[in-house]
């Protein structure tokens, strides 16, 4: 289905761009023989980084490397095999011990379908609040530094996990209609006197770009939005057997993935996102069977196109290229006035 080799480098600038150092990730995958070598040693990898944490003269390395643990256990769940799965629940783990050390303020949020952890700034007062979003095979974990952007700006973040996502993954089905999930995300930390709710914006990654832009049409409370490598339309009969065998793995069965991606297709939603819609790609980010964001951008009333030549899928190899523009796009739309 994919070799050791192409998913090595397919996904180089994906790990590296979410806090995994870039040698130990050389290291590690450089000593693999096949594909299903991978899981093992990232398992393994991240013990070493539980093991690193526990022997750490001080809380900030430890929660530096609980933090670095609960990525290489997510990025050993990345194969499409139901038995890596597992590691989700471990690297959810891991990303709570970071966070007790590293940022003890952050705050576990858990509804019927979504976990997440809510983060808010150091500047006084009521926050807008940024939800994060993943995607097909991508957790909360994955994205923290996206988190991290969106705070240094004054926003509070709700980073969650979905139907079928990180620590969901075995515990739910992915959810075409993701506007509800984070409809009940808001929910659930709304009435605070530190995060405002009805001020929220959203930003989704890879699959986590069309749920971003199906919320921002259908749930009133986001006034701002941003998609990054988030497909408009996607073709399950043209999608690689990768694409296939995660979205069966994470659909919960071929024809529940393939009615899924019969509902991945923004043709009549996009015309109804209202909110300021920052669509960020890659110019190199070709997967067969997807379309990409460039009708999304066109087809928004208020939407921008920002396309990265060099870029990946995520773009990650050019972070600096688009997470600036991304996280001012979010807190300069929740700054203003409500649109009439």
């Amino acid at each position: 289905m994919t070799d050791l080799t192409y998913f090595r480098d397919a996904n180089r600038s994906r790990v590296t761009a979410a806090g995994i150092d870039t040698f130990r990730y050389e290291r590690v995958t450089g000593r693999l023989d096949a594909l299903d070598e991978w899981t093992p040693a990232f398992v393994r990898t991240a013990r070493e980084c539980l093991a690193e944490a526990e022997n750490a003269a001080g809380p900030v390395s430890a929660g530096d490397a609980y933090r670095e643990a609960a990525l290489w256990f997510h990025f050993a769940a990345i194969l499409p095999d139901p038995d890596a799965l597992a590691a989700e629940a471990e690297a959810d783990r891991a990303l709570e011990r970071a966070f007790a050390l590293l940022e003890p303020t952050a705050e576990r949020v858990t509804g019927a379908d979504f976990t997440g952890w809510l983060r808010r700034p150091a500047t006084p007062g009521r926050a807008p609040l940024a939800v994060v979003v993943p995607g097909m095979d991508s957790s909360k974990e994955e994205f923290t530094p996206v988190g991290d952007a969106l705070l240094r700006r004054g926003l509070a973040v709700l980073a969650i996990d979905g139907p079928g996502q990180g620590a969901l993954a075995t515990a739910g089905r992915l959810e075409p209609d993701y506007h509800e999930v984070v409809g009940r995300a808001l929910d659930a930390v709304s009435g605070r006197d530190d995060v405002d709710a009805d001020n929220a914006g959203v930003i989704g990654l890879s699959l986590g770009g069309f749920y971003a832009a199906v919320t921002a049409a259908r749930e009133p409370r986001v006034r701002a939005a941003a998609t990054v490598s988030g497909p408009y339309r996607l073709t399950w009969d043209d999608t690689p057997a990768f694409v296939h065998a995660t979205l069966t793995l994470r659909a919960g069965g071929e024809r529940a993935a393939r009615a899924f991606a019969g509902r991945v297709d923004l043709a009549g939603t996009a015309a109804g996102i209202g909110v300021p819609l920052l669509v960020v790609e890659g110019g190199t980010d070709v997967i067969p069977g997807v379309v990409n964001g460039a009708p999304l951008a066109a087809e928004a009333p208020r939407g921008s196109y920002l396309l990265v030549p060099e870029g990946d899928h995520l773009v990650g190899n050019v972070r600096h290229r688009w997470l600036p523009a991304a996280a001012d796009h979010l807190a300069n739309g929740l700054s203003g006035p409500a649109a009439p």
